[in-house]
């Protein structure tokens, strides 16, 4: 059973997180070859102030 996570900075909406999860599901189901009951998906959202790159948090 594929277990995939992701983590996003947060502000997607319910909408843009499910798509999302639909379209990974439909191809670890292709590539891996197992039915969509098989794919567990867990998103993470993160607050800009905790996401850094390069040294400097989003927020900034």
């Amino acid at each position: 059973m594929p277990n995939i996570q992701i983590q996003m900075l947060e502000g997607r909406s319910r909408d843009e997180r499910q798509r999302l999860a639909k379209a990974i599901t439909e191809t670890a189901c292709k590539v891996l070859d197992v039915p969509p009951t098989a794919v567990d998906i867990i998103i993470t959202e993160v607050k800009r102030e905790n996401w850094v790159t390069a040294g400097r948090a989003w927020d900034e």
